[in-house]
Parts: structure tokens; sequence; C-alpha cells
């Protein structure tokens, strides 16, 4: 268990430290392309959120590349393709069970798990502050849009 302990947590805070980064560029992605959120353009506001949407997915991917790269070097699964499968049905708290890890280090999908229930909270947050920070301002736009 300690074993587990010792190399799931530090790759639990490289996963935080990597979606910590990846939500500081949302905020900058989002912040610098607000200005085409209150164009009152469906399509324009549509582009924005997909953006931050596709940065968020691609942080969850990379950590979940990460735990799949753990698995490997501990010599879990013989096949990247694998270890990333299953640490992907980890990552979202699936559990199905079709691919398991040997008792010494089946600990670590607990902790992958966790981390993925948090990592994903902390995504669907972001998009759901952004999303809403992007209707408010299409609303305002299409609002002035309306008196004019």
């Amino acid at each position: 268990m300690l074993t587990n302990l010792l190399l799931g947590l530090p790759t639990m805070v490289l996963c935080l430290m990597l979606q910590t980064g990846l939500l500081v560029m949302v905020i900058r992605y989002f912040l610098k392309h607000r200005n085409e959120v209150n164009m009152a353009s469906l399509w324009s506001s549509l582009l924005v959120i997909n953006g931050v949407m596709l940065l968020l997915v691609i942080g969850n991917l990379g950590q979940i590349a990460i735990w799949a790269l753990l698995f490997r070097l501990l010599g879990e699964f013989q096949q990247f393709d694998d270890a990333f499968y299953h640490s992907a049905v980890n990552f979202g708290s699936l559990g199905y069970g079709d691919i398991v890890m040997s008792d010494e280090y089946k600990l670590l999908g607990a902790l992958e798990a966790i981390n993925g229930v948090l990592m994903i909270g902390v995504s669907t947050a972001a998009l759901m502050s952004i999303f809403q920070g992007a209707t408010k301002k299409f609303i305002a736009a299409r609002g002035e849009q309306i008196i004019k």
C-alpha cells in the first residue's frame, strides 16, 4: 500500500499541476477572445466556448496519458494503448473491470479514479463559469442589437 501511495500521490500532484496550467491557459484564451462573444454572433460564441472545451479535454487526456505511462513503467501493461484504455476507464470512474492490474498496484487505479473525479469536476466548474460569462455577454450584446 505504501508503494502505491508513494507512486500515486506524486502522480496526482503532477496531474494537478498540468490541470492548473491548462486552466490558466483557458482563462487567458477566454479573456483574449471574450470580445468575439460580444459580437452577438452565435457562431463566434460557440467557437470561443468550444476552444475552451478543447483545451480542457486535452488536459484530461494528458492526465490519462501520465497515469498510463506510470502503469507501463511499472510493467503492468505490454502495450501503451492498453494502459491508456485502462487509465481512461479509471480516470472516468467507469470501473469496467475488463482489464485489471496486479494486486501489487491495484490501489493505483483507485487513486487515479479520485484524481479523475477531481479533475473532471474542476474542468466542469471552469467550463460552466466561462459558459455563464459568455452567455451573459451574448445576451447583453443581443439586447443592445435589439434596442438599436
